[in-house]
């Protein structure tokens, strides 16, 4: 914990940093989203932070958190460690600022990211297979060298400034009244909640704030139930910009005390999210940033009036976003992979292409052979990649094929 001042920031606070971060960030859209309010059954805007300037929130705390700094501590520099949005955040902000930046990233960094980090001007060091190599790192450089260690979300002034978002919201969405959004360590969220409740307060209204952490990765419901932060074990989940395995001191202050309800969602509730967004929204968003949204179809989130969720980074690779539509597409039953042991004789691999024709499947691949998987010198494996329209219609193609006495078995994503 950097900061020993625990009290909630206040609504001039946030103005005060909304100012400063006028010429840093930009006011990001808010766009209704028609498929969500059918979903919920209540009015659904998306808060378009993925279309933030470095891709995500996190340009807003570290722009203020850096605006702060005494001139002898821009002197000195600055470090952080990250593997992605923070690093672009505190990268842009001190070029912004003419503060020398040095950050620690592990090896496995997507490219995008390290290469938008380096663009930025700052000084990249790649050590380590996770993040946590990279935190020891910066925390031995700033000791070393007197660069000041910029937090990803445990200060007060970085919560100060991510709560800027709350503003945008509360200002765009006058009849608000539920706010959507994940959870890693705690800054965007606290923030937001700060922001938001009290800006309605100065109304004389109330506005629910939900958090979401991944299934994999959630720290705070049992930091909740326990009144204290909690290190939990974590798993991998695709959303690993908020796979956090500690909330933050500073923030958990503010979430206890202003944030209505935390739940959680699978890592194939989130590729939902996205494969959605990109269909119905045309919006490209990373995994941690679509939780709000995944919460939403998951059917985790009671639909009491105007719902904003929002949309906290875009910065996803590729590569991941290629595997991730493709397991969000298993995942909402359009697409599987089925192995079907067949007798190794004439017309079996024609009869079930019939058959999935009738059952109005698309086959994408197919794999036919006689090797390996334990076979009998008599059997053969059909390996099929079909598409289909949707759970109820993936059931009906595996019926049509059971029913005439074939056996297959759906392959995990």
């Amino acid at each position: 914990m950097e900061s020993t001042q625990l009290t909630h920031p206040t609504l001039t606070e946030f103005e005060d940093a909304a100012a400063f971060l006028r010429d840093v960030a930009v006011r990001t859209p808010i766009d209704l989203s028609e498929h969500l309010s059918d979903v919920l059954g209540t009015t659904v805007h998306l808060k378009l932070e993925n279309l933030q300037r470095t891709g995500s929130f996190k340009i807003r705390g570290a722009a203020y958190r850096l605006s702060r700094l005494t001139a002898e501590e821009r002197a000195r520099g600055v470090v952080a460690a990250s593997a992605g949005n923070h690093a672009q955040g505190v990268a842009r902000a001190a070029q912004k600022l003419g503060i020398a930046a040095t950050i620690f990233m592990p090896l496995g960094v997507p490219v995008p990211k390290l290469l938008a980090t380096r663009g930025y001007g700052a000084d990249v060091i790649l050590e380590g297979e996770t993040v946590e190599t990279p935190l020891r790192l910066a925390a031995e450089f700033a000791a070393r060298t007197g660069a000041v260690l910029i937090h990803p979300f445990d200060h007060r002034d970085v919560i100060i400034g991510q709560g800027t978002l709350g503003l945008e919201i509360y200002d765009d969405v006058p009849d608000l009244d539920t706010v959507v959004l994940g959870i890693g360590g705690g800054g965007l969220i606290a923030g937001v909640a700060a922001a938001v409740k009290a800006r309605a307060a100065a109304d004389g209204r109330t506005v629910r704030v939900i958090g979401v952490q991944a299934a994999n990765s959630a720290a705070y419901p049992s930091s909740l139930a326990a009144g204290q932060p909690l290190t939990v074990e974590t798993t991998p989940t695709i959303a690993d910009g908020i796979a956090v395995a500690r909330p933050g001191d500073v923030p958990f202050e503010v979430i206890r005390d202003l944030v209505d309800e935390v739940v959680t969602v699978t890592d194939d509730d989130i590729a939902r999210a996205l494969l959605v967004l990109l269909e119905r929204a045309k919006q490209v968003v990373e995994p941690a940033g679509a939780v709000g949204v995944a919460a939403i179809l998951a059917g985790k989130v009671a639909a009491t009036g105007t719902t904003v969720a929002v949309l906290s980074g875009g910065n996803i690779d590729p590569l991941l976003l290629q595997r991730v539509v493709a397991h969000g597409l298993a995942a909402s039953g359009r697409y599987m992979t089925l192995q079907i042991p067949l007798p190794d004789r004439p017309g079996q691999l024609a009869r079930v292409s019939e058959l999935l024709s009738i059952a109005g499947a698309n086959v994408t691949e197919v794999l036919h052979t006689r090797h390996g998987q334990g076979l009998q010198i008599s059997e053969v494996i059909l390996q099929l990649s079909v598409e289909t329209r949707g759970e109820e219609h993936r059931a009906h193609v595996i019926s049509v094929l059971e029913g005439a006495g074939f056996q297959p078995r759906v392959m995990p994503d």
